[in-house]
């Protein structure tokens, strides 16, 4: 994203997929979040708990989008707000590919205020696994 840059309404925002999402991952993700339940690292426990499996932090999943938002506009600009509703779970080599549009353009002094809804699904068949908004600002 460079800075100027504008948007309008319908526009998609740039998608990023993610590599196949790994149990190494998991763990790290799990030592920098502080999230140790063991759903998320341990086979047996998450099969034990009726998940078929270990299953991915749902939180791991939303910095997936968050990632996307912040790739786009980089230091040309802020996120102000941002909220995901968890819809389905995302596991071992799921390939997670974030997505948006925007829905919103509010002009500002020195740039746009961008409301977009953004969404995750995973492959294949695009199943979605989390679905939101994020509101950011554009610097002109």
């Amino acid at each position: 994203m460079t800075k100027g840059m504008r948007f309008g309404v319908g526009d998609r925002l740039a998608p990023l997929t993610k590599p196949p999402v790994t149990r190494t991952q998991l763990v790290m993700y799990a030592g920098a979040s502080g999230d140790f339940n063991p759903i998320h690292t341990v086979e047996s426990f998450a099969q034990e708990a009726g998940l078929g499996g270990v299953i991915a932090h749902g939180m791991l999943t939303m910095a997936f989008v968050g990632q996307m938002l912040t790739d786009l506009f980089g230091e040309s600009g802020e996120l102000s707000t941002f909220g995901i509703r968890f819809i389905d779970m995302v596991r071992p080599d799921d390939i997670i590919t974030c997505e948006g549009v925007v829905t919103e353009v509010e002009e500002a002094p020195n740039g746009q205020i961008v409301t977009c809804d953004v969404w995750a699904t995973k492959a294949p068949g695009d199943v979605k696994v989390v679905q939101g908004t994020a509101r950011f600002r554009i610097f002109a």
